[in-house]
């Protein structure tokens, strides 16, 4: 039991759901099964965040893996590799199910490098001259495909057919017989067929893995099978621990514990683009007579009774969905560390931290160094693609009140996770109305990618090895799968105006809450109701600001 985490049970933390967070769920999951090139990640990174893809030898391109092979693995190590860093909360998402889709596309793969790695022994390593020689031939091709002359295609395929021509006069003539004979025949012969064995087998799982693709894009939410993480029995403990590393995935996605970035905001919330503050003096109403003793705590807990009744409105128009009301403790981090770590001890209980801990950061906790108290208010709309988080604070110095609002918003997940895969196909000219083009469907694999993938399928029992010839993925740090790839909000009209029009009443709920508890407790509220009405004015502003970015 590691993290002081209880894996029976009953002690595992339920997760909230998943309604109205399937696009932006289903739209990470779908990385899994893509087969573009590794670099289109890098397109996906937002300012904030930046993947990296490690090069591997250059020698060895062949090696290289594609979009899905590597960041199936990469989210798998990262998110349940042993001895992992703390991850960072996914809002508006649900990572275990894109956990799970990743180590259900790295199944499939493996089954299908299973068969490739007997194909390649039997017809490849068996008849190894004969293999490198075509390696070499396609090498070659894929060289000469790769420049930019619009004639490099034609060259390429006219080198593959001459060698061709060239091993059948080979074989007719050979210059010896006996045994050597019959063997560098079927070294010339044996790794064709095992080419075409091999583009059987790629053209099936290829297919396999495009319908899933485009089943979890098209709202289908094809479910991710992935047996070896439900132990049959008690001594398979590679799959208990598999298991159990979901559940604290799970838990830690429930934490009441975040982090602030400096100008990346709080992560996993996105930026702050608006703070409205309200400070003044704690006066008495009545001269003579004293304020009655409170605390923040005793403001926070009625603001956050009014916020859990957003969703009521004195008009039947719709209005807010009904949100999620948490109390949060923000720990600050530097704007370019690579990572967090997580409170521990008796008043942390599976990843949150208890009440009386956090009344007790609430009350105390307001100048000077540690965690800060926050009360969050946060809707996930647009099935998950947009996060509103408004966060509220209440401090007490001397005999200033303040009580903070600021306004957090996470866009949706770049555009590279919602395409839909394209059947391969290319336009040509027609025979006789030369004039005219036509459209002509391409195999879901080229000839270069069934041997990629044959040459790299043995090598897959041993990945350190592969990632070391063919590079890898890594990502960005502090990592979690919502806020490494989410774009900006402020680009789609209605989203803006969805986070745009929550400040102004959350703002007023907070404020009219606040004054209630200062009037039952003989606190003239008179210049608060003044400050009040000013930041209402204000708050109605139509534009977002970078409130993280000081410009001093």
């Amino acid at each position: 039991m590691t993290d002081g985490f209880d894996f029976s049970p009953g002690a595992q933390v339920p997760l909230l759901g998943s309604a109205g967070e399937t696009a932006a769920t289903f739209a990470l999951a779908s990385a899994a099964y893509r087969d573009a090139e590794i670099e289109k990640i890098l397109d996906a990174d937002n300012e904030w965040h930046k993947s990296k893809v490690n090069p591997g030898r250059s020698w060895a391109k062949i090696f290289r893996p594609n979009l899905g092979e590597a960041f199936s693995l990469a989210v798998r190590d990262r998110m349940l590799g042993a001895g992992r860093k703390p991850l960072i909360q996914s809002f508006g998402t649900e990572p275990q199910v894109v956990v799970e889709h990743c180590l259900a596309a790295h199944r499939i793969r493996r089954d299908r490098d299973n068969w490739l790695s007997a194909v390649t022994v039997l017809c490849g390593v068996l008849f190894l001259p004969g293999m490198l020689v075509w390696l070499v031939v396609f090498q070659l091709r894929a060289a000469v495909a790769k420049r930019d002359d619009k004639r490099a295609s034609a060259i390429g395929t006219t080198l593959l057919i001459a060698v061709g021509v060239a091993a059948v006069i080979f074989l007719i003539r050979l210059p010896f017989t006996g045994f050597w004979a019959w063997y560098t025949r079927a070294a010339v012969v044996m790794p064709v067929i095992g080419w075409l064995w091999a583009k059987q087998i790629c053209e099936r799982t290829a297919k396999d893995l495009r319908e899933r693709w485009n089943s979890l894009l098209s709202g289908g939410g094809v479910g991710a099978k992935i047996p070896e993480a439900v132990p049959g029995s008690p001594g398979e403990s590679a799959a208990e621990r598999l298991r159990q590393a979901l559940a604290r995935l799970s838990a830690e996605q429930q934490s009441n514990t975040v982090f602030y970035a400096g100008p990346k905001g709080i992560l996993g919330m996105g930026t702050r683009w608006g703070s409205w503050q309200l400070a003044e003096d704690l006066v008495p109403r009545d001269p003579g007579k004293e304020i009655h003793p409170f605390r923040s705590w005793d403001v926070i807990k009625a603001i956050h009774h009014q916020l859990s009744l957003l969703e009521r409105s004195p008009l039947n128009t719709g209005g807010f969905t009904k949100p999620s009301v948490r109390h949060w403790i923000v720990n600050p981090i530097g704007e370019k560390a690579d990572s967090v770590s997580r409170p521990e001890g008796t008043d942390v209980d599976a990843y949150q931290i208890k009440t009386h801990a956090i009344q007790d950061i609430c009350n105390k906790q307001q100048f000077g160094g540690g965690e800060r108290h926050y009360l969050g208010v946060q809707w996930t709309l647009w099935d998950g693609q947009l996060v509103i988080t408004m966060m509220i604070t209440v401090t007490v110095l001397h005999e200033t009140l303040r009580i903070e609002v600021t306004g957090h918003a996470l866009g949706p997940v770049n555009a590279l996770f919602t395409t839909k895969p394209e059947a391969p196909s290319k336009k040509v000219q027609k025979s006789v109305k030369f004039w005219e083009t036509r459209e002509v469907k391409l195999p879901l694999v080229n000839a270069d990618e069934v041997v990629r993938l044959a040459v790299r399928a043995p090598l897959t029992w041993y990945p350190p090895l592969l990632n070391w010839l063919g590079g890898s993925l890594t990502l960005p740090e502090p990592f979690g799968l919502r806020h490494a790839w989410a774009d900006q909000p402020w680009r789609h009209r209605f989203m803006a105006d969805d986070a745009l029009r929550a400040a102004t009443p959350v703002l007023r709920v907070v404020h009219a809450a606040a004054i209630r508890v200062l009037e039952e407790n003989g606190v003239n509220t008179d210049k608060f109701g003044t400050r009040s009405s000013m930041l209402s004015n204000m708050v109605q502003e139509a534009a977002p600001r970078k409130a993280d970015v000081y410009d001093a």
